[in-house]
């Protein structure tokens, strides 16, 4: 062993040097004790060229604070990370086992312990993924083997290495004996960098599942993908080579996992698994057994090898239309059940699933058509799959559309697009418009002709012909409820399943109900639940905890027979929305996204008026509605997670600060105008009511207003008397009041049988901007303060969540992806002139109309909510499961014993 900085004794803080453990290009670890818990720890440090470099240090000590949240059994875990005099240091998890690159000294491994392996890896990068955060130094030697499975080392610590070097070559990069990683220049173990590593560019988790696949190429085989006598050579092959065919070196190995790794190995990280949880899924099927049964991709594949793909895709073809068409067969031997078949679709190249805080795929009620909504180059748009066929076709006049669902016959599909609920025929034709909404949560198409649907996140459900017309309340909010959706009509179109939940931001607490049509009598039917949807087995089934459940249910009677039982565990499920991806046929197929709760984290982002983005110094989290404080120092936000509390982030110190504490639902902060106090939404005392305390955590909670419906603040007049709110009334729907804060009694602004919502006072408090769906659709109108005066609207293709720019020449709001600005004169009179785009990007939307922004004090940046879940990690993966009745008839009896 080479001589080593640190003697045995040393003291690094509390950390007592042992014994040395080894070196390398990034530092040198030791073995030492923890002398305040008296446990055994590995101590890396750092090189000085990094510990000279403040700036890199600095950067590299947030890195590992941020990799020290990696909780995960396969990832070593980062204790500590300290500096003493002048030595960096880290303080890491002390691992007994061998790392994968020794046990690979041996020859290759047993496909049991490939896939194991590969299982473990996948699992802990997904994680890692998930928080943002990349390993880029993938190799055996980064796997250390311990009795507990597979442990991921030095994750992310080559992140921050060396000064940027401009303009690198790959002649120069190949020679560099410094793994550096900033863009342009490159870092990582040469023979499991990915392409893009090699050129410099900037990586994301693609970058990673290359690496993987060459680890899991090097395990099967015994011989690395990539090999050269040299890093300039070995690098050319990674950019210009394929590795040899596994089968020609380890014949037994099965297709798929073949296929796997070929995918991981694609030099186009377009071409690769998307996410490492598609990978992770696909080790995990194969592992069980299933490696026969895939799909192959539907996109085209080169060579030879596609023509026998495309043989064995027929024959799996022509397994499940056996499957669909020999139903008239087996009915005919009625004590023989239909068998189960299997398969798993793979979108072709380039595809990704998409919106997927809103249902993303669809069966047609006979089974033999799938919807789905995806990306393709940067486009949002449905595609429509016949069952019995290998390809997929872009349904025109979908660009943007969201939530596919079909007519009961077949012929038509219904969707959402540009704020409109919209229909276009399955065969080709024009695509007609139906009715106008803003956030919609989901639609069902009744036999009897009619379309229930949700026209908004915060609304009832409604109804209406499926030709066109006016739509017709169809539910009714209780007391306490935010917002019904997913609707599901039941059979002869006499009544309809749908969710309910008591809170904007997470559907773990929603409850499944049923309401018949005509009378308007309901029942609640399970708790905690959502997304629920009826299977002509006789069973109800529902989305909760990430699984799909069921029981038995008589859909005359409308009530559930006996105990739940999971049928499908890990169905991708948004937390934030309750919407579940999977989608059941009347003849008794189920399609599923495989995954669990997604958690909807975002980031922080300032984005300028031209779209420019620059993104502040805070962790991801599930944020909801930031706001300004008045000096423009720190942002008021809610963290939405398991439950919603108010935090305050400093722009300048970048700390993030729990604010509220009472309560389990504390939302919409609004500042008072002098910065020294914030008003806010709490359920502290059952309700949703107002309640306002000191800025700065002194003092007492002070309850602002007292009612049994739901209130939100939303805006104080500029000399802080006068607090703008709205309130949830079931038979008014949300309603306009303004509170007098001497002597606490509020009066309503706006109250009609339309909704209004989001009133917020201009700059001179002269004006209420407000959004209302009066016209049918929602809209952004102004009316004076307090009246009397004349309204004007200012939207004009439908928006929400406005807001004035400070200096009160303009205002804004949104219309779907789209920032829009408006620009208003109040002297002599008031005037505003036609909306115009400000910018355009995939922000986080609100939940209601409220905006999820906030504007900076000179108005030429906004503080928008940025989805952490990017396009390139979607998942692409889509399971069918066929004559899946008969299991769930078997797993969950309806008769009574």
């Amino acid at each position: 062993m080479p001589l080593m900085a640190l003697t045995n004794g040393t003291k690094l803080g509390p950390y007592e040097i042992v014994a040395p453990l080894g070196s390398g290009g990034m530092g040198e670890v030791y073995r030492a004790r923890d002398t305040r818990l008296g446990r055994i720890v590995a101590v890396k440090i750092l090189p000085s060229h990094l510990s000279d470099n403040s700036t890199l240090r600095q950067r590299f000590e947030q890195e590992a604070k941020a990799i020290s949240s990696l909780n995960h059994p396969h990832i070593c875990i980062l204790h500590d990370v300290g500096h003493q005099d002048g030595t960096d240091f880290l303080v890491m998890e002390y691992l007994e086992g061998e790392t994968l690159a020794k046990l690979l000294e041996k020859g290759p491994l047993p496909l049991a312990q490939v896939l194991k392996y590969g299982v473990e890896i996948a699992d802990a990068l997904d994680k890692a993924h998930r928080t943002g955060i990349v390993h880029r130094d993938l190799k055996p030697g980064n796997i250390m083997l311990t009795k507990s499975g597979a442990k991921l080392l030095d994750f992310g610590l080559a992140k921050a290495a060396v000064p940027l070097t401009t303009g690198a070559t790959l002649t120069a990069a190949a020679t560099r004996t410094t793994p550096v990683t900033q863009q342009g220049t490159v870092v990582g173990t040469f023979q499991y960098m990915s392409p893009e590593q090699i050129e410099g560019k900037e990586l994301d988790g693609r970058s990673d599942i290359f690496s993987l696949g060459a680890v899991l190429y090097e395990m099967l085989t015994g011989q690395r993908a990539f090999q050269g006598k040299s890093q300039l050579s070995v690098a050319s092959a990674i950019l210009e080579k394929e590795p040899a065919p596994i089968s020609t070196i380890k014949p037994l190995t099965p297709p798929a996992l073949d296929r796997a790794i070929r995918r991981c190995l694609a030099k186009d990280p377009e071409d690769r698994w998307q996410t490492a949880r598609d990978l992770l899924l696909e080790l995990k099927w194969i592992a069980e057994g299933g490696s026969q049964a895939a799909l192959a991709p539907l996109g085209a594949t080169k060579g030879i090898g596609a023509r026998w793909q495309r043989i064995l895709l027929w024959g799996v073809v022509s397994l499940l239309l056996a499957a669909v068409t020999g139903f008239a067969i087996w009915s005919l031997k009625p004590s023989l059940p239909r068998p189960i078949t299997r398969a798993v679709i793979t979108l072709p190249l380039g595809q990704r699933l998409a919106a997927l805080d809103q249902p993303a795929v669809a069966l047609s009620p006979d089974g033999t058509h799938l919807a789905y909504v995806a990306t393709q180059g940067g486009a949002q748009q449905i595609y429509l799959r016949a069952m019995d066929s290998l390809d997929a076709r872009l349904i025109p006049g979908t660009e943007g559309a969201t939530e596919p669902f079909f007519s009961p016959d077949g012929q038509w599909l219904g969707f959402f697009v540009g704020n409109k609920l919209k229909k276009a025929p399955v065969g080709g034709g024009a695509v007609l418009t139906l009715a106008e909404t803003t956030f919609p949560g989901g639609a069902s198409w009744g036999s009897q002709g009619m379309i229930a649907f949700a026209p908004s996140w915060a609304s009832v459900l409604r109804q209406m012909s499926d030709a066109g017309g006016k739509p017709q309340p169809l539910t009714r909010l209780e007391k306490g409820e935010f917002s019904h959706r997913w609707p599901e009509f039941l059979p002869g179109a006499k009544a309809v399943l749908f969710s309910t939940t008591e809170s904007s931001f997470n559907w773990a607490n929603a409850n499944v109900a049923v309401e018949t049509l005509g009378t308007g009598e309901r029942r609640n039917l399970v708790q905690s639940a959502t997304h629920p949807r009826y299977a002509a087995s006789g069973h109800l089934v529902y989305a909760q905890g990430g699984n799909l459940m069921a029981v038995p249910f008589d859909h005359q009677q409308l009530v559930v027979l006996g105990a739940a039982v999971p049928v499908v565990e890990g169905v991708l499920q948004s937390r934030a929305s309750g919407a579940a991806q999977y989608s059941l046929s009347a003849t008794g197929s189920l399609v599923y996204v495989p995954g669990g709760i997604e958690e909807d984290n975002q980031k922080l982002v300032w984005v300028t008026r031209s779209g420019t983005e620059l993104p502040l110094a805070a962790p991801t989290h599930s944020y909801t509605f930031p706001r300004l404080s008045p000096d423009g120092r720190r942002v008021a936000v809610g963290i939405a997670e398991r439950e919603a509390q108010v935090w305050l982030h400093d722009l300048s110190r970048e700390t993030l600060t729990r604010f509220t504490f009472e309560g389990n639902r504390n939302l919409n902060s609004v500042w008072t105008p002098d910065g020294k106090g914030i008003a806010y939404l709490s359920n502290k005392d059952g309700a949703g009511n107002i309640y306002w305390q000191r800025a700065d955590g002194s003092g007492g909670l002070e309850r602002l207003t007292s009612s049994e419906y739901t209130q939100v603040p939303m805006s104080w007049s500029p000399d802080g008397q006068l607090l703008a709110f709205m309130e949830n009334n079931p038979t008014t729907g949300y309603d306009i009041w303004v509170l007098r804060l001497s002597d606490h009694k509020a009066q309503p602004f706006l109250r009609t049988p339309f909704n209004e919502s989001v009133p917020r006072f201009s700059p001179d408090g002269r004006w209420l901007i407000y959004v209302s769906n009066e016209s049918g659709r929602y809209e952004i109108y102004v009316q004076p303060y307090p009246g009397p005066g004349g309204k004007w609207q200012i939207s004009t293709e439908g928006g929400t969540e406005p807001t004035w720019n400070p200096n009160g020449s303009e205002l804004f709001y949104r219309s779907g992806n789209k920032m829009m600005a408006v620009e208003i004169t109040t002297r002599p009179s008031f005037t505003a002139s036609k909306p115009r785009v400000l910018f355009e990007g995939r922000y986080e939307p609100s939940p209601a109309t409220t905006p999820n922004y906030d504007i900076s004090l000179d108005g030429q940046r906004f503080l928008m909510l940025k989805p952490n879940q990017q396009e390139a990690s979607a998942p692409t993966q889509i399971n069918v499961v066929l004559n899946w009745f008969e299991e769930l008839k078997r797993r969950v009896p309806t008769e009574k014993k």
